[in-house]
């Protein structure tokens, strides 16, 4: 029994050799760690690096396939810490699983250096939190001397329609990098994280800039034509600045809803557009 408990105490502690990332968000840390060719699946909304598109798909964050997953023999799981129920369900199976979470930029940073841990990559996982928060400064001293500008994020929306809208609120990691990019989001002061908003709630707090995503949560394949009629609809509203001014750019991309090592270009990104370019 004692021989046992030992070698099961060595494996638990050998450096995790195959992987299984559950969350866009920890697939890309874990290419950015050097560490992309220890994943043996990942999941279904994994689109970032290429290489990702050659592992089996095992689910959503939310939905992670057990049985699928525990067929593969991962010596690592990396879930999201919501996933009580899921992460318990691996452990009675003897799978080794590491809880995280990246709702906001801390915990995103903090992502970096537990996954670095978890890999045997200590000093990776600092390197990149290092670096990345390195970059995010250099954006926020460039943008402190421009003009402040307001911007309003949509991430869901009725398709074709300015109704059914969701926003990014005070909780998202996209609000923290409006403001590193120099703007204000117009819902920072949102008790909720994605608030919903009406048009008129939008003709009210009048922001200088527009990105909707809308409809376009599925980033890929999403052709220019689609992203132009998103815009034509916005510049039916002659009520609201940032249509008339030509601010209201349409996006699908992940950068703009994976907590990553690429909330760097998404900052980049917003701070474009809070000057009136893509």
């Amino acid at each position: 029994m004692w021989l046992m408990v030992l070698l099961a105490g060595m494996a638990w502690g050998a450096e995790p050799q195959r992987v299984v990332s559950t969350a866009p968000g920890f697939t890309e840390t874990m290419f950015a760690l050097g560490a992309g060719k220890r994943l043996i699946a990942v999941s279904d909304y994994c689109h970032y690096p290429a290489e990702v598109n050659k592992l089996p798909r095992v689910g959503s964050y939310l939905k992670p396939n057990v049985e699928a997953i525990a067929r593969m023999k991962p010596d690592l799981v990396l879930l999201h810490s919501e996933l009580g129920s899921v992460g318990r369900q691996f452990a009675s199976l003897g799978i080794r699983t590491l809880a995280l979470r990246n709702t906001n930029l801390e915990e995103t940073f903090a992502s970096f250096r537990q996954i670095g841990a978890a890999l045997g990559m200590n000093e990776a996982g600092v390197r990149l939190e290092r670096d990345t928060r390195a970059r995010l400064a250099a954006l926020q001293k460039a943008s402190a001397a421009k003009p402040v500008r307001t911007l309003l994020f949509l991430v869901g929306r009725n398709p074709g329609r300015l109704d059914g809208m969701i926003a990014v609120g005070r909780g998202s990691f996209l609000n923290e990098l409006i403001r590193v990019a120099g703007g204000r989001n117009v819902l920072f002061d949102s008790p909720v994280t994605y608030p919903q908003i009406s048009l008129e709630g939008v003709v009210r707090l009048d922001p200088d800039v527009i990105v909707d995503m809308g409809d376009m949560s599925e980033t890929v394949g999403v052709t220019e034509q689609k992203k132009a009629s998103v815009e034509r609809l916005w510049k039916t509203q002659k009520g609201v600045r940032a249509a008339v001014q030509g601010r209201a750019f349409a996006v699908a991309a992940d950068i703009f809803v994976v907590p990553g090592p690429r909330v760097v270009d998404a900052a980049e990104a917003f701070a474009r557009m809070l000057e009136g370019r893509r």
